[in-house]
């Protein structure tokens, strides 16, 4: 899907079709995190704590489980 910006007052805004919004769960009152790496722009719904201190808790044992697997695959 490729998309123009449009000028809105001083702004550019980028207009996205609901389809696409309706797919990741965003609507008119959901908050959003916004980042670049210095070429690509990253839009995301911002999660819960709760959820991201969930994930990281998982990543964490799932390392200190399988972390000799994962540097072995890694070489």
């Amino acid at each position: 899907m490729r998309k123009k910006l449009t000028k809105t007052g001083n702004s550019l805004a980028l207009v996205l079709d609901k389809p696409l919004l309706d797919r990741v769960g965003i609507d008119a009152t959901t908050p959003l995190e916004v980042s670049t790496d210095g070429q690509v722009i990253v839009i995301s719904p911002v999660r819960a704590r709760r959820r991201t201190a969930r994930l990281k808790k998982v990543a964490e044992e799932a390392h200190r489980r399988y972390g000799g697997a994962f540097r072995r695959l890694a070489e």
